[in-house]
This record gives structure tokens, sequence and C-alpha cells, in this order.
């Protein structure tokens, strides 16, 4: 018998399933302590209100930050931005943020990043961006870009979930007004980096453009992973401003290593910006979205390339572009909540 393989004594001894919630391996009983409760009760994944990642709901964040009063006991707002005037094909990314609270059950153990995010952070979601017109593209991005620019002010990271594309710019001016220009990892379908289009400067095909112009973004510390489609024509702002591209046919060539280590070795060790669109995901795992390209990247993929980020100097994330409407099956909204659960186990590994 392998020393390492316990007689079946012990296993009666150490597990005698006489009550919930006993664990002997350290690491797996930190994790539990924080789900169970007196007596190995378990909150009912369906019951209470929906939130991000079952975060604790603090509406009242929200208003103190609106209000220009303090906030505190705070490390990471998870925020909504149901948002989506600035689509060029399918709209219903403003149904993204409530189709992600509904998800149940993701986490609360990262196991590959050996953190449970919830117990080295103080985490809530503070509900949804108050926008005053449904209507005005320019008028949503001056809401979503004055309360993140409260957050950062106030020392809160975010993690946001759109809405579609265009919300990154205003997210990114926020940060930048704290953190000077961001580098920024960005995984997605298109590049985003068209310019007007029809009149309209501030779409979801053209954000990242006019965050390089405003000054928020930093295209030498840029890497944009998955691109493929028929739109490539569009993203010649990419290669003309020293972004780093990889392809999605690149990726399968090169393997998820080889770009991850690019990846670090682009954004460095300076202030970085993770985006994610579920777009890069092949519409067989994200149907649910306004631009589906086939060939495109599997969840697994992407769920190492964000956990291969840990330690990298990472100020917020989003995860945009999710649209219900199109999937009865929920699995891209699945997929969008387990991304938002990768990045917030970056923010709380690197501590």
């Amino acid at each position: 018998m392998s020393p390492k393989t316990p007689d079946l004594e012990t296993l009666r001894r150490l597990y005698s399933n006489e009550e919930t919630g006993v664990f002997h391996d350290p690491r797996l009983k930190a994790a539990a302590d924080g789900v169970f409760q007196a007596g190995g009760r378990r909150k009912w994944p369906f019951a209470d209100i929906s939130t991000l990642l079952d975060a604790p709901y603090r509406p009242e964040v929200m208003e103190a930050l609106l209000a220009g009063a303090p906030v505190e006991d705070l490390d990471v707002a998870l925020v909504g931005v149901p948002m989506d005037l600035g689509v060029t094909n399918r709209a219903g990314a403003r149904r993204g943020p409530k189709a992600v609270r509904d998800i149940e059950r993701v986490g609360p153990w990262n196991r590959v990043l050996d953190v449970v995010p919830g117990q080295v952070l103080k985490v809530a979601d503070i509900g949804d961006v108050p926008m005053q017109s449904r209507y005005s593209l320019d008028q949503c991005h001056a809401d979503i870009e004055d309360v993140f620019t409260r957050l950062c002010a106030a020392g809160i990271t975010p993690l946001t979930v759109g809405g579609d594309h265009s919300i990154s710019r205003p997210i990114l001016a926020a940060l930048a007004k704290e953190h000077g220009p961001l580098g920024m990892v960005h995984i997605d379908a298109h590049a985003d980096t068209s310019g007007v289009y029809e009149g309209a400067k501030f779409h979801h095909g053209g954000p990242f453009r006019q965050a390089v112009l405003e000054g928020s973004l930093d295209p030498a510390r840029t890497i944009q992973i998955g691109v493929r489609g028929g739109s490539d024509f569009l993203w010649e702002f990419s290669h003309a401003s020293g972004m780093t591209v990889f392809y999605a046919e690149e990726v399968m060539e090169m393997g998820i290593p080889a770009v991850l280590a690019r990846a670090l070795e682009v954004v460095g060790d300076g202030p970085t910006y993770v985006s994610f669109d579920v777009d890069s995901l092949d519409p067989a795992f994200a149907p649910g979205t306004g631009t589906p390209e086939i060939g495109g990247l599997a969840p697994r993929e992407v769920q190492a390339l964000i956990r291969g980020l840990k330690g990298i100097d990472m100020k917020g994330g989003d995860v945009v572009e999710v649209a219900p409407s199109y999937d009865p099956t929920n699995v891209t909204a699945q997929a969008g909540a387990q991304m938002l659960f990768e990045m917030l186990s970056v923010l709380a590994a690197g501590r």
C-alpha cells in the first residue's frame, strides 16, 4: 500500500460523514469556513436578490460617491453599466449586467490561483451607474466617467459588467486621472480601434482609438488577443499606434503560454486594465452577443490568460457585450460571470 493512501479505518475516523463542513486540509478548510454557516448550512444559491458574483449588495456606496461622501471598508466595487447605445449590429447588451447577476455559484475558491477573493478583499456589488438619458450616448459616457472618477478617487478598484464595449473609454479616462495612461490586456474578436462611424466616434468599434488619442491608454503597453473576422481592415490604428495584436489563429499556433508571456512583457509593471469582450469566445461557447465571430477562443483559454496575469498592477477590468436575448441557455452570461471572477481572483492573488 502506498504511504500516501490511508487505510480504511483512518478514512472512517477522518470522514465519518457525521457532520457537514469537516475539512482537514488547511487550504480547503479556509475556503469552506467562508461558505458554511453554523451547523454546516450553506446559503441557497437561488435565494435572496441576485448580485454580481453573489457579492454583498451595497447600494449606499453609489449614493455616497455621488454625494461626495467618504466610502469605507471597500476594496473592489462590482459595477453594472447597462448601456448599449454604441452597438453597430445586434442590440441587447444593456441586459448584460442583469444576466450576469443571475448566474449562480461562481466561486468562491479559485483553485488554480489558490485564493478565495472574498476572504482577501472587501468586495461589493454597488449597483448600476445611474445615467441621465437612455437616448444620449455622449451623456451616458459622461455619467460613466463621473462615477468611475469618484471610485478611483476613493481608492476603490472597479470591475465592471456592461453594456457594449464603448463603456471602456470613459472608464479608462477616469482611471487615467488617478494613475496616468494605462496599459491594457484586451481579449476580443475585434480590435475596436476604428474611427468616426456615421458621425459618431464613441461607438463600440472605436473606444481604444479614442482612449489613446485622449491620453488615457498607452498603445505601447497594449496587447489585443483573439482578433479575427472580416472587419480587420478597420483596425489600422492598432498597428499604426504600436499596439501588439495577436490574431485568433496565431493564438492557436503559438499556444497560450507563449501569448501570455508576451502579454506580461507588453504591460510590464505599470498600471494596467483588463478588458474581456465575450465575443472573443467562439459563438459555440457564447452565442449571446451582438457581433459573433466564428473561429474564436475557448473559455478555458481565456481563463488561462486572465489567471496568468497574476502579479500585474491591475487597476480595473470589464466584461462586456453579453446580450442574453440571443442565448436561451445563459451560457454566455455564465462565461461572463466566470471571467469576472477570474479578474477578481487576480486582484486578490496580487494582495
